[in-house]
């Protein structure tokens, strides 16, 4: 299957009357986004690798990092490779060894992980083509960072 290289958009907050849901946009560089909802914390974790911010004390996702980097494991890319019932599935690709190794993560997670690492993410084009949207598709969000100033 074809692989397209998608950017972090931003992290973002749905807002309607009934609940407020966090979710991550990635862009395929073009019209197309792909937004995915996730947790409060894994949208912190990911606003806080855009931003470069360095925390007194890491995030689970940090300490990740630091394990592979200690463990001379490598970090290679995020893909994303299928959406089923509405859910999304992941795996990042490790290499250890001299050989790769996927291990299957939750997208939020994945993404987390790749910001950190500085290594790219893939989106299989079938899960672009059933589940990417344009802008305009988007229901009202705010950012993250906006949001949490507000509590």
């Amino acid at each position: 299957m074809a692989q397209v290289e998608c950017k972090v958009k931003g992290v973002f907050v749905a807002i309607n009357d009934n609940t407020t849901v966090p979710l991550v946009v990635l862009s395929d560089g073009g019209d197309r986004i792909l937004p995915i909802f996730i947790g409060i914390w894994e949208a912190v974790s990911i606003n806080s690798a855009m931003n470069h911010e360095l925390l007194p004390r890491p995030f689970t996702h940090d300490l990740f990092i630091d394990l592979c980097e200690k463990c001379a494991v490598t970090l290679r890319f995020l893909q994303i490779d299928s959406i089923v019932d509405g859910v999304y599935y992941a795996q990042i690709v490790l290499l250890t060894g001299g050989r790769d190794e996927y291990l299957d993560c939750r997208p939020s997670d994945g993404i987390a992980l790749a910001l950190r690492a500085s290594v790219p993410i893939f989106v299989e084009e079938n899960v672009l083509a059933t589940a990417g949207q344009t802008s305009e598709d988007l229901p009202q969000v705010i950012d993250i960072a906006s949001f949490l100033q507000k509590k």
